[in-house]
């Protein structure tokens, strides 16, 4: 699990480097020529980047978490679907309508992408979402089978010894 949140962390860390250098160079070397898909927040340039959002997950003693930071995604914008042991969030942040070309800003705008690797002993058929505010919250029941549970010991009379 260590490795699987550091990996991630380094993910996050690179994605945010990325998008800024994106954004400095985006905004210096661009065609600002009429006709041309240069703009970062054009939604149809062939060029267009896939971002990752901000993931978050957790455990209790009942279920697992998983939180995505999507501020301004609406729900027909957003698709969360199962392949395999994987979870796959994936839509699209549109800039606002009032957005100008020379504006900065540290979200990222366009595509996104998150596959989240599940760990064995998750109840999959009762996955919940739900989509509040930026945040999409899914949790994922731990199977019955996969739960702590206390084995009763049992105490009787004492054993003679062992003999071999």
């Amino acid at each position: 699990m260590f490795d699987t949140t550091f990996a991630r962390d380094v993910q996050q860390t690179l994605d945010h480097f990325r998008r800024s250098v994106d954004q400095l160079f985006g905004s210096t070397f661009t065609s600002s020529q009429p006709g041309t898909n240069s703009s970062p927040t054009n939604a149809q340039s062939d060029t267009e980047r896939v971002f990752s959002p901000a993931v978050e997950t957790g455990w209790n003693e009942n279920e697992m978490v998983i939180r995505a930071v999507l501020p301004g995604v609406q729900d027909k914008d957003l698709t969360v679907s199962l392949r395999g042991n994987q979870l796959i969030v994936e839509g699209r942040r549109q800039a606002p309508d009032n957005w100008s070309k020379g504006a900065y800003t540290q979200l990222a705008y366009g595509r996104f992408y998150a596959a989240i690797t599940l760990p064995q002993g998750l109840n999959l058929e009762k996955l919940s979402c739900n989509l509040h505010e930026g945040l999409l919250d899914v949790s994922i029941p731990i199977a019955e089978q996969m739960k702590p549970r206390q084995i009763p010991i049992n105490t009787g009379a004492s054993q003679g010894a062992i003999t071999a």
